[in-house]
């Protein structure tokens, strides 16, 4: 789309549709019989209770610097691409997204094993594995094929709060990563990656330890789930 209209046409289409999606959603989705309903202010206050929360907390961090990642990798990979020796146009360098289909691939499955009770592992093993994926990804200035496969009851307050870790985590990422280029090139950009992943795998272990900390002084875990 970059390539045949410019790359305001890839926002004003996404614009387009989401206009579009608002009105299926209106139609589509069943109707609140709740007796009470809570006003967009109360939602938005009980955001800050979530934030006291450590199981929130971390996993939270571990989103933000899990996007934080991609954000480098994802603005910052059209550089080094259009940059010698590749060289590769607008479109040519769009089909490179097509490689993160593959995470979509793999969601499914570790979904299915996160609900069967193995989250923990999962989310350690996920977080290590994009921190080493950035030594292939790092290689993207003489190999392209080493790049594809680089990555592979308040419910509504949750997923808001949380979506608030994934876009501070994103614009992070994508921001710092031009700075970074331009001063250490696209090995510089891996290694901020490869950072932010690892900050990701800390918050983890970190949070894993506090866990077994409370468990073994007998103190109730928080309610709130996340994978």
């Amino acid at each position: 789309m970059a390539a045949l209209g410019g790359w305001r046409s890839v926002y004003l289409t996404l614009a387009v549709l989401l206009v579009g999606l608002s009105g299926i959603v209106r139609k589509q989705l069943p109707p609140d019989h709740r007796a009470s309903r809570r006003t967009y202010r109360d939602v938005m206050r009980s955001l800050g209770h979530l934030f006291r929360e450590p199981l929130f907390v971390s996993r939270g961090l571990i989103a933000f610097f899990l996007f934080a990642s991609f954000g480098v990798l994802w603005s910052g990979l059209a550089l080094p691409l259009a940059a010698q020796p590749w060289q590769l146009s607008t479109a040519q360098i769009g089909l490179f997204g097509l490689a993160g289909l593959a995470g979509a691939l793999g969601a499914t499955r570790s979904g299915r094993w996160a609900d069967a009770g193995r989250a923990g592992p999962v989310t350690g093993g996920a977080l290590a594995l994009l921190a080493a994926s950035w030594i292939a990804t790092g290689q993207a200035t003489w190999s392209l094929w080493l790049l594809t496969a680089a990555h592979p009851g308040r419910t509504g307050s949750v997923v808001g709060g949380y979506m608030i870790f994934y876009s501070l985590g994103s614009a992070l990422g994508a921001t710092v990563t031009t700075t970074v280029y331009s001063a250490s090139g696209w090995t510089g950009s891996a290694v901020l990656g490869a950072a932010f992943a690892l900050g990701g795998l800390l918050t983890w272990v970190l949070s894993r330890r506090m866990a077994a900390r409370t468990r073994r002084q007998g103190i109730a875990p928080p309610t709130v789930t996340a994978g």
